[in-house]
């Protein structure tokens, strides 16, 4: 069915999430580089989103979190470099990654070994089609309605992600590389299933120390986190078609709407 979870909102600063899981602030300084860290609800692939990590800062110390801004769309290290210095992205935009595949896939592997990060999020958007496509051979696709999913506890989500660093080619090797990450996603379960049948992996708060530890690298082992938690919390609901549109943005798109009657909601 396409990407899940391919637009999703974010309005928590990255000061203030770092302090509230007490983490390294790495995104504000470099927000002040012309990267915009501000509430987006309606984020879209390629754009510049808040990760939290764990790294060391010296070999031999504990590992801290930190919260850096990075490309949403995982970069290879090994994709080559276009004409205009960036990554050549001309295959799919790797926004996601199935979870019954991040510790096989060539991909995805080496960062499932070492470097996954979490996601924040306030909720994220799917969308259901209202009907069946037209037996006619017609390719246009049926109508869709926007749903937006979140905690029905009102705090941020934390979804699995993994991340890599890309350089192009001939630069430096003390140079800033790029820094791009992909959401993990799962099966859907209960009511959200019958929206879509993927939807992002979150990892609750006594687990997150155990998925980002950058030096835990058995892929065995790290599977049980790769399993949806229950999904009660979850609240789902109809909102705007504005959502649409990735140049549309405000909390006016996260905001319920009425569902054509049709849709039996």
């Amino acid at each position: 069915m396409g990407y899940m979870c391919g637009r999703f909102a974010v309005t928590t600063d990255p000061a203030l999430l770092a302090e509230k899981i007490q983490a390294i602030d790495e995104a504000t300084s470099a927000a002040k580089d012309g990267a915009n860290s501000g509430p987006n609800y309606n984020v879209a692939p390629t754009t510049t989103i808040s990760s939290v990590v764990k790294r060391h800062s010296e070999p031999d110390d504990e590992s801290t979190r930190r919260v850096r801004l990075m490309r949403w769309g995982l970069v290879p290290p090994w994709a080559k470099t276009a004409e205009d210095g960036g990554p050549d992205t001309k295959g799919p935009l790797l926004i996601n990654a199935r979870s019954d595949k991040v510790t096989s896939s060539p991909v995805f592997r080496n960062s499932a070994k070492g470097k996954r990060c979490l996601v924040p999020m306030d909720g994220w958007y799917e969308w259901r089609p209202n009907g069946e496509t037209s037996a006619s051979k017609s390719r246009k696709a049926a109508p869709k309605t926007p749903f937006y999913m979140f905690g029905a506890d009102g705090e941020p989500l934390f979804m699995a992600g993994l991340w890599s660093t890309w350089r192009a080619k001939g630069a430096a090797k003390d140079s800033a590389p790029l820094l791009s990450a992909t959401i993990i996603t799962t099966d859907a379960a209960g009511p959200l299933a019958d929206i879509h049948d993927r939807m992002p992996l979150s990892i609750s708060a006594g687990d997150w120390d155990r998925w980002l530890d950058p030096d835990a690298g058995d892929l065995d082992a790290l599977t049980r986190f790769l399993h949806p938690a229950s999904n009660d919390l979850l609240v789902a609901y109809p909102v705007s078609t504005a959502v649409n549109s990735a140049d549309n943005d405000g909390p006016q798109l996260v905001e319920r709407v009425e569902p054509e009657p049709s849709l039996g909601l």
